[in-house]
């Protein structure tokens, strides 16, 4: 979810959802709140309001006396992230076809982007245009109320994304091959190609997550 303004409450909240919470090193620690007001040059007042927000979208657990703790993602929580997914994926691509709106030249060239840094570029990189590639998709069924809940999935789809490229050494080729394959479904216009394609990627994701 992105914020107007440039409160600091609304800066902390960007660099936590952003950047501290999308880092795998982070889960299972505490947030250091000085490390956050002094990295993004305001005082501990706001990233605490900031924290606040980011606990009420369940992403920090506030522990009292101790702060706010980053808990591990637990396998029942990737499941049933990876199933809505699935059912709000598959839902855009069949309503974006219908309506003539689905976009498989934005998405690929978000796809072409993810190619050229394929080797090069770092795992957040890779993942943040993995988000894009999906969320391009989700707007196009022009449901705001859809869009804004699979906004909030955001920071852990980022997150969840890095840890199957860690835990994979084959898994951004994989990724390729998978995206092009729901790029090549969409273009065919028949919903089911493409749902199938979209519940691949899913099911092959959640598993090395779950499985290793």
């Amino acid at each position: 979810m992105q914020l107007s303004g440039d409160s600091g409450r609304d800066r902390a909240y960007q660099y936590l959802r952003g950047t501290v919470l999308s880092d795998p090193a982070v889960s299972g620690t505490f947030i250091n709140e000085q490390a956050v007001a002094t990295e993004v040059g305001i005082s501990r007042t706001p990233v605490r309001e900031a924290l606040l927000m980011l606990a009420a979208e369940d992403l920090v657990q506030l522990v009292p006396h101790r702060g706010a703790f980053v808990a591990p993602v637990p396998g029942r929580e990737i499941a049933e992230m990876m199933q809505a997914r699935g059912v709000i994926e598959t839902w855009a691509a069949a309503t974006s076809l219908a309506t003539g709106n689905a976009p498989v030249q934005a998405m690929a060239d978000v796809l072409e982007q993810q190619r050229a840094i394929v080797v090069q570029g770092d795992a957040k990189e890779f993942i943040e245009l993995d988000s894009q590639f999906h969320a391009l998709l989700v707007a196009a069924a022009g449901n705001s109320v859809l869009g804004r809940l699979y906004e909030n999935l955001r920071a852990k789809h980022v997150l969840l994304g890095i840890v199957a490229l860690q835990r994979s050494e084959t898994r951004r080729q994989e990724v390729l091959a998978e995206h092009q394959a729901i790029v090549d479904g969409l273009a065919t216009g028949q919903p089911e190609v493409a749902e199938k394609a979209i519940l691949g990627h899913l099911d092959t994701t959640g598993s090395i997550l779950m499985h290793g």
